[in-house]
């Protein structure tokens, strides 16, 4: 879904400030050491900083922003992020460039990968933060980046914060209709995924949280497919996995499932 463009008659520039946030997750099984470094490596090279420049430089042609600047990095053992500061409208001249990396917006998106200590299992996280000034709205590359991750867990948060006028003077908090991120996710990937909302419309804070309804074990194995295992193997794993979806949409550790 494309959020409309503004169409409310304003005074001066529409300063209300819109942020996206999301935290993906991604959970994998890897039963020995050696299989944990070696996922380690995979995500540090599936999800590398010249990987992630080029999704957030999509993320600002899909909203239509201008790019002003880009600094990425890949971290030692793992990790990487990305920030590229973004305006509205093209930049003239050299002058004008301190100006918007005051006033404009930016995208950036941090990677962690993790493992426990004891379980075998491996948790990837990616933060990610698309935030904008005026009338481009970030909701509009919401589904472009849900789709451009493995995605087991979803948290999103927006908010619009600030206020601008119209040509009465009168303040608007807000210049589009939402009562739900959900109303901005397409209809395919809702199917997909149990879904919680919780929303502060009054200070205009809209919080969804996505849990991936079913999946495939061998969708979660690294170095081993699920033939190779037995039953009571898979049905082990398969409530390691489920539980560490669980804990990470709930936000608490919980008790052992057992089935």
């Amino acid at each position: 879904m494309t959020v409309k463009k503004n169409k409310l008659k304003l005074y001066g520039f529409n300063n209300l400030t819109k942020t996206l946030s999301f935290n993906i997750y991604d959970i994998c099984y890897a039963n020995t050491e050696e299989a944990q470094r070696q996922y380690i490596e995979y995500i540090d090279d599936a999800y590398n900083a010249d990987r992630l420049t080029e999704i957030l430089k999509k993320v600002a042609s899909i909203i239509g922003a201008n790019i002003l600047n880009v600094a990425s990095q890949d971290y030692d053992p793992q990790g990487a992020s990305v920030t590229i500061l973004i305006s509205e409208e093209p930049i003239e001249g050299k002058d004008a460039d301190v100006v918007c990396h005051l006033d404009k917006s930016h995208l950036t998106v941090h990677t962690y990968p993790e493992s426990h200590p004891y379980r075998g299992i491996s948790t990837f996280r990616a933060d990610i933060d698309v935030s904008t000034c005026g009338k481009i709205s970030p909701l509009n590359a919401l589904n472009y980046l849900l789709d451009s991750f493995d995605s087991d867990i979803v948290t999103l948060d927006y908010r619009v914060r600030g206020f601008t006028r119209d040509i009465n003077g009168k303040k608007l908090f807000i210049d589009h209709r939402i009562n739900s991120i959900q109303n901005y996710i397409a209809p395919r990937t809702r199917m997909l995924y149990d879904m919680v909302d919780v929303n502060v419309y009054q200070e205009n804070i809209f919080h969804t949280k996505m849990l991936l309804k079913e999946f495939d074990l061998d969708n979660y194995l690294f170095n081993v497919t699920e033939d190779k295992l037995n039953p009571k193997e898979k049905k082990r794993i398969r409530q390691l996995v489920r539980q560490e979806m669980l804990e990470v949409f709930n936000g608490r550790n919980m008790p052992t499932i057992r089935e």
